[in-house]
């Protein structure tokens, strides 16, 4: 068994090249790695197509799989980014959803493929584990309000201003 942690693969149909490059290309410091052709011997794809492409991204290891139509994304699993600061979480929101994905509530978005995402603050997480119940509150009612998070807003509502 791998020790290095392990590797998320994620099924596509038919895009899983142009999945892999577009990940690679939000995250700096990603890298696509091998590709894999489908042969005479794979089912399901025609000789020569992408079967699977490897892929480091955010110091994640993936592998994309093209898989055919059986199976689609859903909201029951996604991929948190917890971001330092607004511009972080500005970039990822607009980044992610180019090309025909869409923003949803709360900090969360679905790319271009399907999958979802939140781009969380991570501020946000201390705030709403708060003891202060009160003030943790404050801030989970107002990042209820919300498509992509807005650091500012969460700082005044957890600090009781409106």
């Amino acid at each position: 068994m791998d020790t290095d942690g392990f590797t998320t693969c994620l099924w596509f149909d038919g895009q899983a090249e142009e999945a892999a490059r577009f990940y690679v290309s939000v995250f700096d410091g990603s890298k696509l790695g091998e590709v894999v052709r489908n042969t005479g011997a794979t089912p399901g794809g025609e000789d020569g197509t992408v079967l699977t492409v490897e892929f480091t991204a955010n110091g994640q290891k993936f592998v994309a799989l093209n898989g055919g139509p059986e199976f689609r994304f859903t909201e029951a699993i996604s991929f948190q980014l917890d971001c330092d600061d607004q511009a972080e979480i500005d970039h990822y929101w607009e980044k992610l959803v180019e090309g025909g994905g869409e923003h949803g509530p709360c900090g969360w978005l679905k790319d271009r493929f399907g999958v979802s995402w939140q781009v969380n603050a991570k501020r946000l997480t201390k705030m709403i584990g708060d003891p202060d119940r009160e003030k943790a509150d404050r801030a989970f009612k107002a990042m209820m309000t919300m498509g992509k998070l807005d650091i500012a807003e969460l700082e005044r509502a957890y600090a009781g201003g409106a």
